[in-house]
Formats: C-alpha cells, sequence, structure tokens
C-alpha cells in the first residue's frame, strides 16, 4: 500500500501536534498563580516530519506469503520514500530462521543508524537483536516479540488479546440488539499452537463470558485460503444452526466466505480480523453475511519505520511530554463496520 507523504505527516503525529500547542498542568492548585505553576509541554521541538539528519534504517521481515506480511514490507517501504532523510536497506524477506539472523548480521555489519525487525521466530532472532543493540544500533521489534527487551529499544505491535475481546464485544452487542437470548456463535480461529491464536482466543472467550454467552463450535485453520474453506465447511455441517461466526484472519476469511457461499448460510453474522481491504469492500457493500472486522493492521509496519527515523535522528514523539520515543506501543484493535469503514479504508491491506 503505497501513501502520500503529506498524508503519512499527517497520520503518524510525530510532528508538534496538539499537545505543542497546549501545555499540561501539573502539580496545580487553586493557589498557585500562573507564574509559579510548573508545565510539562511536549519535547519533540518543532515538526518531525520535517527533513533533519540523514538516517539509513535496516529491515528484515518474513518471506511475503501472506497478505498481512506482504503489506508489512510495503508499508514500511512507502513510509521510508516520505521522507527525504531516510536510506531504506531491505532484505529480502525469508521464513528461514538461519537466513534471517545472516541478513541482520549483514545490516549491522553494514554499520545502518537503525534496524526494523519483524522477526520470523522472535525467541530465535533474540541474540541477533542483542548483539546489534550492543553495538549501539538501536533496534525497533516489529510485532513478533523479542525473549528480553535488551534485544530492542522499542517494541510496537498488535493487541492479540483485545483484538478477540473487541470481536466478542461487538457480537455480544449485536445478540443483544437481535434479542438473541441464547445465541450459537462460532469460531474460525487460526494455528492453534500459536500464542497469538491463544490470546485471541481468550479475549474472544472472555469477552462473551462477561455478557453471558459462551464460544459454541469451534475449529483451528492455518492462516491459509485453503485451510479457512475446509475447516469452515466442517464447522457448518456441524452446526445445524449459527447466530454469529468469528474467523480470526481476513486472508483466510476468503476461504471462510466460499465456504459459507457453497453451504448457502446466511442466517448468521460474521466478523473478521486483520483488516483486509477485501473484508472492508464486503462490509461496505453489505453483500455477504461479514458485518465488522477487527484490526490488526499492518500499518504498525509505517509507525516502525517513523520510529526507527526519529531514534536516528535522536528526537521523541512531538505529542508527548517525555524527551525520548516510548519503549513499548501497542496498537488498538479497532471494529470496522460499515459505519465507519470508509475511515479505514485506507489502512486496508491487500
Amino acid at each position: 500500500m503505497s501513501m502520500d507523504p503529506s498524508l503519512a505527516r499527517r497520520r503518524f503525529l510525530f510532528g508538534a501536534g496538539a499537545l505543542g500547542a497546549s501545555a499540561v498542568l501539573v502539580g496545580c492548585t487553586s493557589n498557585e498563580s500562573g507564574a509559579d505553576q510548573q508545565q510539562q509541554v511536549a519535547q519533540g521541538g518543532g515538526d518531525n516530519a520535517e527533513k533533519g539528519k540523514q538516517v539509513t534504517i535496516g529491515f528484515s521481515a518474513p518471506a511475503a506469503d501472506h497478505g498481512w506480511i506482504a503489506a508489512i514490507t510495503k508499508n514500511a517501504q512507502a513510509q521510508a520514500e516520505a521522507f527525504e532523510d531516510v536510506t531504506f536497506n531491505a532484505t529480502e524477506g525469508t521464513n528461514d530462521v538461519n537466513q534471517q539472523i545472516a541478513q541482520v548480521e549483514t545490516l549491522v555489519n553494514d554499520e545502518v543508524d537503525v534496524l526494523v525487525i519483524l522477526p520470523f521466530d522472535g525467541k530465535a532472532l533474540t541474540a541477533t537483536g542483542q548483539k546489534a543493540m550492543d553495538a549501539g544500533i538501536p533496534v525497533i521489534n516489529l510485532d513478533r516479540i523479542f525473549d528480553t527487551p535488551l534485544a530492542y529499544r522499542t517494541w510496537i505491535g498488535g493487541d492479540n488479546y483485545r483484538m478477540g475481546v473487541n470481536a466478542g464485544t461487538y457480537i455480544a452487542e449485536q445478540m443483544k440488539a437481535k434479542n438473541i437470548s441464547n445465541p450459537v456463535i462460532g469460531e474460525v480461529a487460526g494455528i492453534d499452537s500459536l500464542p497469538l491464536t491463544q490470546e485471541r482466543s481468550k479475549g474472544f472467550s472472555d469477552a462473551l463470558a462477561k455478557e453471558g454467552f459462551q464460544v459454541g463450535p469451534r475449529v483451528a485453520a492455518e492462516f491459509t485460503v485453503e485451510s479457512g474453506e475446509r475447516q469452515t465447511a466442517n464447522l457448518l455441517q456441524g452446526a445445524a444452526k449459527l447466530d454469529a461466526l468469528w474467523n480470526h484472519d481476513d486472508d483466510q476469511g476468503v476461504g471462510v466466505l466460499a465456504a459459507i457461499t457453497a453451504a448457502n448460510r446466511t442466517e448468521f453474522i460474521m466478523v473478521g480480523g486483520a483488516g483486509s481491504k477485501a473484508a472492508m469492500d464486503h462490509i461496505k457493500a453489505d453483500d455477504t453475511v461479514l458485518k465488522a472486522t477487527v484490526l490488526y493492521s499492518p500499518s504498525m509496519a509505517s509507525s516502525a519505520v517513523s520510529l526507527a527515523r526519529l531514534l536516528g535522528q535522536s528526537k521523541g514523539m512531538g505529542d508527548l511530554a517525555e524527551h525520548e520515543i516510548p519503549a513499548s506501543i501497542t496498537t488498538y484493535s479497532a471494529v470496522v463496520t460499515k459505519e465507519n469503514v470508509d475511515d479505514y479504508m485506507d489502512i486496508g491491506f491487500s
């Protein structure tokens, strides 16, 4: 997904912003005079989107064999191109852990200023991230987290548990609006052995339980179109009636929708996951059972590159009072529906 430079400057809020124009009062009482009041204002200074010190950013991610991963790399590249002062040095995506380790080590040897790494396996790449940090090259750890904060300067990624919570909360609200007191709610998960799938399912279950509901028929797919279609067909064969269904991943959701269409099932609503453009198109057209998707947006890669640039230029985030960028940033899993889909189309991935 390409991005216009002016849009990039508006979206990522690393300039002076609203807080740069107004002070946040700290420790004030009604007896203090204006001159004596202590004030904390944003310390980023000026417009951080303006051209500054030249920064070389090294980038490493897995192979683009999944729409979300492909969008991660595209977004990172587009964000780098939005800045005149960034040189972007990206390695070829790979799912071979040893090859990714070698690629990152090459970037370190090339003495890039900052590294952005989405590891294929966070645990396996931890030592490599720590070597880069020890060499004085700050690391932005993107999404799949290293085993220790010693391996990164800043982590930015999605919130898998909240993704499940928001999917469950939306479905519960819809069931109550329809006066369905004992709904049958299905789930098409991703790979069950992955912590991210476990976290999503836990959040989903917790949100439903909070509203007095529970997860009914459940299957696990493999984040592919083929597995989504196959496992959903199995679920539908075993469930004569459904009121709602949550599919964890919009890429595998293409297969999920194919299975639903083949079974001619229209009695339930479906919620997707991650925020693909195809899913948003269906939501906007209102032409399938898919009525919402919960974001886990690859736009986080764009933000990671912006953060890397700020690190390389020794700047903080202009909208925060702190002098340094945060050590951890968790993106929010917004629920995209027909009512707000136009607001999110720009970050829908293909």
